[in-house]
């Protein structure tokens, strides 16, 4: 299988996973702290790295059907939120490509 390598990001502000600290994202990738998520707000963000995408589901959600993915961390494998996939809704396509991280499963690496 071969050894995982983790990607390193810098900028003045770094999310990564609050368990392993693993960097996922920075704050320039954010597009929008307006999201729900499973457990309390969340954060919809353009790119994400160090993340393995679980197999698609459908899911019906307060915004309409859409088809997702789970996002696990790439070192430590806990859930960290979604990928959007397919968005149903022709008003809800702008996610699609689009990863959803839920701040308490988060915590600020810088």
């Amino acid at each position: 299988m071969g050894m995982t390598f983790r990607q390193y990001l810098s900028g003045p502000r770094i999310y990564g996973c609050q368990k392993c600290k693993t960097h996922l994202a920075t704050l320039a990738s954010m597009m929008s702290r307006a999201f729900n998520g499973q457990h309390g707000r969340a954060y919809l963000f353009e790119k994400v790295v160090n993340v393995i995408e679980g197999e698609p589901c459908d899911r019906a959600m307060t915004t309409g059907q859409h088809t997702v993915r789970d996002i696990y961390c790439c070192k430590c494998g806990d859930t960290l939120g979604w990928k959007y996939e397919v968005a149903q809704e022709p008003s809800q396509k702008y996610k699609e490509g689009k990863y959803i991280l839920e701040r308490n499963l988060l915590v600020d690496v810088q």
